[in-house]
């Protein structure tokens, strides 16, 4: 699991940011800080961590200032910047302090899971070690660039499409549209369409069961869970 602290001024944005954290497999708040100093006493205390998102308007400093405070400690947990804060000057500087995103309130949903995945996607990419030929490196760095989801095409539900991405996500294996019509409550034909809008869109990996006699039939993979 990827431990994440989340910091933030508003106790109930803390919160809310904590529950979509929560939803992301492969993720777990470790906890919550609400000021500089508190998020600082947070990270002495769970030197697990791995993640901090970082508000950057804070009561009593700012978010850059608890990044430069971490790295003189000698803590190296990743940042990545989740504040109101879109100024150039300061959007300049986090990337200056080694800051790995940076995500503008405010945001939905699938902005923070589509930056979560693209870390998560990086760290898979670390782990492996070794030396790294330049078609690795574009890799490594091109994990970072991953965006939200793209516009879904006309006549498709963005609701529909969170239902499905939510079931095939947190199946343990990969799913027919059938099946993810049962559990969506969605027609097949459905369950389908979206099927393949997320193989298309690198979301979803198609794989084939075969059977003793007809068609095999077309199942279908998350491709980037944790």
């Amino acid at each position: 699991m990827i431990e994440v602290l989340v910091v933030d001024d508003d106790i109930r944005v803390a919160r809310v940011n904590s529950a979509y954290v929560e939803k992301v497999p492969g993720f777990h708040v470790a906890g919550e800080a609400h000021s500089a100093a508190e998020a600082l006493s947070r990270l002495e205390a769970l030197p697990q961590l791995d993640l901090v998102l970082l508000d950057h308007y804070l009561p009593d400093d700012t978010g850059l200032a608890v990044v430069r405070e971490m790295r003189r400690r000698g803590n190296r947990a990743d940042v990545i910047m989740v504040t109101a804060a879109r100024d150039v000057s300061t959007v300049q500087e986090a990337m200056r302090q080694g800051a790995l995103q940076y995500l503008v309130k405010p945001f939905a949903f699938a902005g923070l899971r589509a930056k979560l995945e693209a870390y998560a996607e990086l760290r898979r990419t670390l782990d492996g070690g070794g030396e790294a030929e330049q078609a690795e490196v574009d890799r490594i760095f091109g994990a970072l660039s991953a965006t939200s989801e793209p516009d879904l095409p006309k006549g498709h539900s963005p609701t529909t499409a969170e239902l499905v991405r939510q079931s095939l996500m947190h199946a343990e294996g990969p799913l027919s549209a059938q099946e993810i019509a049962e559990r969506t409550g969605v027609s097949r034909q459905t369950a389908q369409r979206y099927l393949k809008l997320l193989e298309r869109t690198g979301r979803a990996t198609l794989t084939l069961k075969y059977g003793d006699a007809g068609r095999p039939e077309h199942r279908y993979v998350w491709t980037t869970r944790s």
